[in-house]
């Protein structure tokens, strides 16, 4: 059986979106089958991937609020044997207005995905900057929350308020969900402060710390634009060997759970 895990920060550029598309590009590179789900409205996994988000008849809006198939909402991408997404589109927007006057309405993407966790060995669902109903969708659907963390000043900062939230799904809605780790997102090897909230956050967060940390790197913000993760990008940057780097962690540590 496979395992859904949910990428989440309500803190926006920490790196959950290039977290979704480059660990997601990296497994499926070694075998593994995985299905990406975009929530997020702004559907930058799915630009990342470049599909047109403008132009989708079927989306994940289709799926949590129309009720459509969601075997119809998944797309392949091509370059990329075992790696597909179900994609987000600017109708998304509304959803959360929407969501509320419907029926079941927190744990409508889990009643979607797990006819899917079967046929995949990770989902990876990138969730909204936000801590309102799509990302507690997010939270509810998932086993585990991988949460990345940006090496700069305000790293901490909200992050006391989304393990409330993780810890209130748990006690309302997913008694099973569990933290996958924390990701050090942006690391600036030129920084003393960077050095020194890699340290703040191991020291509370202990061995639910990935040892990878994501470099800030310039090929890896161009890589979105072009459509492409970035091991296709430009496999010899930094910033895809430490993606990989962090695929083979991240596998490691589900040895025996996929």
């Amino acid at each position: 059986m496979g395992k859904i895990i949910s990428i989440t920060n309500q803190k926006g550029g920490v790196g959950k979106t290039t977290t979704s598309v480059n660990l997601g590009a990296c497994l499926a590179m070694v075998a593994k089958k995985i299905l990406l789900v975009d929530i997020d409205p702004q559907a930058n996994t799915t630009g990342g991937l470049g599909f047109d988000k403008n132009n989708l008849t079927e989306t994940v809006y289709e799926v949590l609020i129309d009720e459509h198939p969601v075997e119809q909402a998944i797309l392949k991408y091509e370059k990329i044997l075992g790696l597909e997404i179900i994609p987000s589109g600017i109708q998304l927007a509304g959803a959360p207005v929407e969501l509320v006057g419907l029926e079941n309405r927190e744990a409508r993407l889990r009643d979607c995905l797990l006819p899917l966790k079967d046929k995949y060995d990770f989902i990876f669902i990138d969730c909204p900057p936000s801590l309102g109903l799509l990302t507690i969708n997010g939270l509810d659907a998932a086993d585990s929350v991988l949460i990345p963390v940006q090496c700069e000043y305000y790293a901490l900062e909200g992050l006391s308020q989304l393990l409330q939230t993780i810890n209130l799904v748990k006690g309302s809605f997913n008694p099973e969900l569990g933290i996958e780790g924390f990701l050090l997102t942006m690391h600036n090897t030129r920084t003393k402060l960077s050095f020194e909230i890699i340290e703040e956050v191991k020291n509370y967060f202990k061995d639910k710390v990935y040892n990878t940390l994501i470099p800030r790197n310039v090929r890896l913000s161009e890589a979105p634009s072009y459509g492409e993760p970035i091991i296709l990008y430009d496999s010899s940057c930094r910033g895809a060997q430490t993606y990989e780097e962090f695929a083979r962690e991240f596998l490691e540590k589900n040895k025996g759970k996929d």
